[in-house]
């Protein structure tokens, strides 16, 4: 196994991967088109399937090819990945539900006085919330 910190110094002295964001997202595609379904860390498996290309890729580079890579995934294979409202990559096996992306502008300065008054975040607020509505539910 080779250390990261060698092509690091590799790439410093010149010596680059040579091969374009557009290349690197359609192996990655590839890649994901590959996995089992329930795989867990997707870039993480990604980045390793992807061998000495993953790692001589600076992580910049990396980076931006990832996301997109999943746009394009969730794209192409709906039946098979979805992007949450946070732009992360899920299998779309139906245990993740979005039911609403976004919140009004009016709802978000009510809950933000009301956290303003209970002395907390907005998230710790919907916490909260979602707390009583658990108890008065069951």
């Amino acid at each position: 196994m080779s250390s990261r910190g060698l092509f690091a110094d590799m790439r410093r002295a010149g010596f680059g991967v040579g091969v374009s964001r557009a290349k690197l997202v359609k192996a990655m595609l590839e890649i994901l088109r590959q996995l089992p379904v329930g795989t867990s860390r997707l870039k993480d498996t990604v980045a390793a399937h992807l061998g000495m290309l993953g790692q001589m890729t600076p992580t910049r580079e990396l980076n931006a090819a990832w996301n997109e890579a999943k746009r394009k995934a969730a794209r192409q294979y709906p039946d098979k990945f979805m992007l949450d409202g946070r732009n992360v990559l899920h299998w779309n096996d139906g245990s993740v539900t979005i039911l609403d992306r976004k919140i009004s502008a009016a709802n978000f300065k009510k809950l933000n006085e009301l956290a303003q008054i209970d002395g907390s975040t907005v998230n710790q607020l919907v916490s909260k919330m979602i707390k009583v509505y658990q108890k008065a539910t069951s």
